[in-house]
């Protein structure tokens, strides 16, 4: 019979790999990666992570396995993440961004096979140029531009001036080899074409940079370590193989031909490779919350405090840390099946994305016309497991960020990654705009409630709350836009004056999204998992509170409401507390006492 603790880890770790994976993913991310060694300059711990990452990769399944099974891939990414952030974030680099578009887009070009096995082999290492550092929302035009050179036959690939340089990238080591993933406004007879990739050679065996390439080294910088550097393409010749076309051509008579549709479909379809990256961060995202979750319970469990009130008593009988304790774990739990969500297959007409006509308009970023749930869960998971990790890290007294350096370094992923793999305020903003104008989006039903009497023990009074507050911010923020517009401003006017109504109103779609997936947990897994998971609803209604009363979704009072029923269910939680932490399955060095004490 599969006992409470067998169904939690079941539904932690989901369908588990063979045997055989799993001990490659472990052989692949060691326990001694856990560990820094101590001393290391900065240029040291680059080597070090790039060593990691070469080990890594040629222990782990082969990379093309690993792509087309999401799942397998997040579970190295995961373990990766809670070893060594600088790991995870080169790994992703390498796999998705790096890897990925030449899979994705260069399918069919043999001439892409060599470039496609020194990333495999980690001959060479990716990364990626895409953002440009001189103007915000640079994924939708890129400066640095492609010109095909009919002389030659290939490209010459350029950035116009120092604004236009790529940054961040990871290239500044000088002594190991890159191949990039070049983002680039393909420029032909006269028109812009759209937004291709092209894969290019930055650093040859040794480090060497070949003519045209330009790296220029960013500061060092301890939020999240990694070899930063702008990179800037002085007419840089690349042959016509390195044009990752995607079923594009130029013929022999200098007709540009591209099956997908015109330049506005062709930049939505090469940011494409955007939903592995969101599938893997929304893992790293559920995995360091576990980690510090675990890590927050470790040094509260069994600690005494000398408060006046009751001296020696346990720390945990405080509500503000019993609560912060189990709040984590509720977050990890919530998170863990947000990312079963986004692991498993959807079919295509269940995702918000563009097919070969293109997608949603596009007003502050792409990401949203790929898919816009994704990238909104994206979104919503870095929010929470920076929130969550910070709130570890305070709740964890001085040795949060003095003794170790585990919840600093997760709070600099979080950090990083509220802009990274897609700006978290610009996918809220593109989503509210597809809500308010129906952009493949039909907003809830107005329902009679609430349900159940209001019970807050409900998952029918969250979802039925959560609905409400999104049907009427939708509704609000599109007639506000409406009439700005009816009155002559233009479109920048009307939602310039509406950025705060529009990211409620996408944190209320993300509210809700999340809610049913949470019910839906409930409904399938252990029974031990209700608590927990109702437990992290009423910490996420009540931090909407605010918005809740404005929008007239609830009456005054609602506070105490959320708050009797918080306490009520860290009440039934708290005893389980080491349980409901132990299938989490984290390995020793992540709640081992700090070293130097030993």
């Amino acid at each position: 019979m599969t006992t409470d603790a067998d169904g939690l880890r079941q539904f932690v770790h989901g369908p588990l790999p063979d045997a055989k994976t799993r001990a490659r993913l472990e052989e692949a991310v060691p326990e001694e990666f856990f560990t820094v060694p101590g001393g290391l300059t900065a240029p040291d711990r680059h080597a070090l992570t790039y060593e990691r990452l070469r080990r890594a990769g040629l222990a782990a399944p082969p990379a093309g396995e690993l792509l087309a099974d999401p799942p397998a891939l997040c579970a190295l990414l995961e373990r990766a993440a809670i070893a060594d952030p600088p790991l995870f974030h080169m790994m992703l680099l390498h796999y998705t961004l790096a890897l990925g578009p030449i899979l994705r887009f260069g399918a069919g070009q043999e001439e892409t096979r060599p470039l496609r096995e020194s990333l495999e082999s980690m001959d060479s290492f990716g990364t990626l140029l895409m953002t440009e550092v001189g103007r915000s929302n640079s994924h939708l035009s890129p400066r640095t531009v492609a010109r095909h050179d009919p002389a030659t036959g290939g490209f010459v690939l350029s950035t116009p001036d120092a604004q236009a340089a790529k940054f961040p990238t990871n290239t500044a080591h000088p002594d190991l080899p890159k191949t990039a993933a070049v983002y680039a406004t393909l420029v032909h007879g006269g028109q812009e074409r759209g937004v291709f990739v092209f894969a290019v050679p930055l650093r040859g065996p040794g480090g060497a940079v070949p003519p045209g390439v330009r790296i220029v080294p960013a500061p060092e910088t301890t939020g999240l370590q990694i070899d930063y550097a702008a990179v800037l393409l002085e007419d840089v010749r690349v042959p016509y193989e390195a044009w990752l076309r995607d079923g594009a051509a130029i013929g022999a008579d200098g007709a540009f031909h591209d099956p997908h549709g015109p330049a506005a479909a062709r930049l939505t379809r090469s940011m494409g490779i955007a939903p592995p990256v969101w599938r893997a961060v929304v893992s790293a995202s559920a995995a360091i919350t576990r980690a510090s979750a675990g890590m927050l319970l470790a040094h509260s469990a069994g600690r005494t405090t000398l408060g006046r009130l009751a001296p020696r008593r346990p720390l945990t009988d405080y509500r503000n840390q019993q609560e912060a304790v189990l709040g984590a774990l509720a977050s990890a739990y919530a998170l863990t099946a947000v990312a079963a969500h986004v692991t498993t297959p959807r079919p295509p007409d269940e995702t918000a994305g563009a097919g070969d006509t293109g997608g949603p308009a596009t007003a502050w970023a792409p990401w949203s016309a790929v898919d816009r749930d994704l990238a909104l869960l994206k979104a919503a998971a870095t929010a929470q497991a920076q929130e969550t990790v910070s709130a570890c890290r305070v709740h964890s007294g001085a040795p949060g960020f003095a003794a170790v350096e585990r919840l600093n370094a997760y709070r600099g992923l979080t950090h990083a990654y509220q802009n990274a793999g897609g700006d978290n305020e610009l996918i809220l903003y593109d989503t509210a705009r597809a809500m308010a104008d129906r952009d493949r989006y039909v907003p809830p039903e107005p329902e009679l409630g609430p349900p159940d009497d209001g019970d807050l023990d409900s998952p029918r009074v969250w979802l039925f709350l959560a609905r409400d507050a999104e049907r009427r911010t939708r509704d609000r923020l599109a007639g506000r836009v409406e009439a700005a517009l009816r009155d002559g401003q233009d479109a920048f006017t009307a939602w310039n004056g509406n950025l705060a109504l529009a990211r409620r109103t996408a944190t209320a779609c993300a509210d809700r999204i999340i809610l049913e997936i949470l019910d839906a947990a409930s409904g399938t897994g252990p029974r031990a998992l209700g608590p927990v998971l109702r437990l992290h609803a009423l910490d996420r209604l009540e931090r909407r509170a605010a918005v809740l009363l404005d929008e007239g979704v609830v009456p005054p009072g609602i506070l105490d409401e959320l708050g009797d029923a918080r306490r009520r269910t860290c009440d039934e939680l708290a005893p389980r507390a080491a349980e409901l932490a132990a299938a989490f399955d984290l390995p020793a060095p992540v709640t081992a006492p700090a070293a130097f004490l030993a």
